[in-house]
């Protein structure tokens, strides 16, 4: 059975849930709110997460947005579910980000256990298990203080900052007290561990290449790209996702794997114009001038998702293939990695044990122009801020 089977097998296995919440305890204090893109569970889903997708304007600015993204949802409906169907129907992310966080809680309950019991919630943008969900399930636990913690480890504010400003929106209609207490944990590229779980995977696949090519093969770091008018704007994703490469390089080299890298960018659609290189043109491209191998990294995602499963192993395995490339490899996502999940809590850990510090970067804006909802969020992430600040007094 092939590295690919055994994925797709995986995604057949995923389970479906009712609720955000990730832990059976009844008395928890401290919750972690595990914030993500989502996906669709079923082909029934895909409908919906594309209209959420595509009227979020944090993502995509259309004109009349609430009627543009339903028709673009409807355009790209039936081309996006055939490639659910060819990853086994539907996301698993739901599947890895419970892996991920009930082995996170379950390790912080050892290590921290003067604010345990702990229990983590999922808050996805676009799909159920919702942020509203999330918080309601939270004010029901009796949860004291949540760490909202980003699952993008590099910060965007077409990721992190929608989900937080969606964050902003449900705590403000459904906790109008402000009995939650928040802090973040908004970004962690070049966390020592992160670091050390992508250089596992990346060192995996290259043992697997032949003596002829192990040393040589071209790493590609693949990232999703971003329209460049948002990077224009100073969206600090591009700075950020180089830092994690430079950092896991820096791991990889310590470990005496000195292949040569590029930073790549995939997933542009529509007319604007994206960030390249871009993925696709890159594998042609190194095909075409002698190359016959590649080693593709996720850098950017941790969990697989239809980005790593269709785009990367089935959609990009076939331009390599067409393009004279015979030993493709893609470096596992981080999913249940046991030294990831120890990232995870390790991360969550620091916090804590720090007394829930919130990045001054979080606070900065971008010098470009922002929205009207995001400057809204950041007051009431510095309310959040000094709010804690006020309790250590």
């Amino acid at each position: 059975m092939n590295a690919l089977t055994l994925r797709l097998s995986a995604v057949k296995c995923a389970c479906s849930f009712s609720t955000s919440k990730g832990s059976s305890s009844s008395n928890t204090k401290l919750g972690i709110l595990m914030m993500n893109m989502g996906g669709p569970r079923t082909q029934n889903d895909v409908g919906q997460f594309l209209t959420n997708l595509f009227s979020d304007r944090d993502i995509i600015k259309l004109p009349m947005q609430s009627i543009a993204g339903q028709v673009i949802a409807r355009r790209r409906v039936g081309k996006i579910k055939e490639q659910y169907m060819q990853i086994g129907g539907g996301s698993p992310i739901e599947k890895w980000t419970r892996a991920q966080g009930s082995g996170m809680v379950k390790q912080l309950d050892r290590t921290n256990p003067d604010t345990a019991p702990h229990s983590y919630y999922i808050g996805f943008r676009y799909t159920e298990p919702n942020t509203p969900q999330a918080v309601e399930d939270m004010i029901a636990d009796g949860v004291d203080h949540v760490i909202a913690f980003t699952q993008y480890q590099q910060f965007s504010g077409s990721t992190t900052g929608s989900n937080l400003n969606e964050l902003y929106r449900a705590q403000k209609r459904l906790d109008p007290e402000s009995r939650l207490r928040w802090s973040f944990i908004d970004r962690w590229g070049t966390h020592p561990k992160l670091v050390s779980s992508f250089a596992d995977r990346i060192e995996a696949q290259v043992a697997k290449l032949t003596d002829d090519v192990r040393h040589t093969t071209p790493i590609l770091f693949s990232a999703h790209s971003l329209p460049l008018n948002v990077v224009d704007r100073g969206d600090p994703y591009v700075a950020e996702v180089g830092g994690t490469v430079a950092y896991v390089v820096n791991e990889l080299r310590r470990r005496g794997v000195n292949n040569p890298y590029r930073l790549v960018w995939q997933s542009a659609v529509g007319p604007l114009r994206w960030l390249g290189p871009q993925t696709e043109a890159t594998i042609r491209h190194y095909g075409s001038i002698g190359y016959s191998s590649l080693v593709m990294v996720p850098i950017a995602f941790t969990s697989d998702h239809i980005e790593t499963l269709f785009e990367l192993d089935i959609e990009y395995g076939k331009v390599a293939r067409e393009a004279g490339i015979s030993q493709y490899m893609r470096a596992e996502a981080l999913n249940d990695h046991p030294p990831f999940i120890d990232a995870l809590a390790t991360i969550v850990k620091e916090h804590i044990d720090a007394g829930f510090p919130t990045s001054p970067q979080l606070l900065l804006p971008d010098p470009g122009s922002e929205s009207a909802q995001t400057i809204t969020t950041r007051k009431w992430i510095a309310a959040q801020v000094a709010r804690q600040a006020e309790r250590k007094k």
